[in-house]
């Protein structure tokens, strides 16, 4: 455990002073955002474009990570045990890019069809088996959409198949 938690204090660090525009903290084990993280990274919060949260044992990631971090374009929580995001995460104004590939999703996180900077959402390998198909057409960025590993519906499937204006990457049973 000492280990992961020097990991993760190294990684803020260099962050902080080497004035990085990301944050990388994949791999420390963690299942939370750390609380003291916010404190030690306000004086950079708006600079920090990326942040990697892959692989870690998260349950949860709080309303506070969404409104410190307000100018995150691409935001990496793949390989944790998410099942569902703050509301708040519709406020993302400068969102891109979001993976929650390989996360315990049972409900596609209505609140992403909310950001129109959102181009790219991943959510293969979650337990998922609706897509709310016309909020994402709506989407005026979205460009790509990953729902492969997901039981999805047939209703979906079909609602999948039409023509979007986004690729879609999904398995055909």
């Amino acid at each position: 455990m000492a280990e992961a938690v020097a990991k993760v204090a190294r990684r803020i660090n260099a962050t902080v002073e080497e004035g990085k525009d990301y944050l990388d903290l994949s791999n420390c084990k963690l299942i939370s955002f750390p609380d003291g993280v916010f404190k030690v990274l306000r004086s950079v919060s708006e600079d920090i474009r990326v942040i990697t949260l892959a692989d870690n044992e998260m349950k949860v990631i709080s309303s506070k990570f969404f409104s410190t971090f307000t100018n995150l374009r691409e935001l990496d929580l793949q390989g944790n045990v998410l099942t569902k995001l703050p509301d708040v995460v519709a406020d993302m104004e400068h969102l891109t890019s979001i993976s929650l590939a390989n996360n315990t999703f049972s409900i596609f996180p209505d609140k992403l069809t909310e950001i129109a900077t959102l181009e790219r959402i991943n959510l293969e390998g979650n337990r998922i088996t609706e897509i709310p198909v016309d909020k994402l057409s709506e989407m005026p960025a979205l460009k790509w959409l990953n729902v492969r590993s997901n039981p999805l519906d047939s209703n979906t499937l079909s609602a999948l198949q039409s023509p979007h204006k986004f690729d879609i990457l999904t398995t055909q049973s």
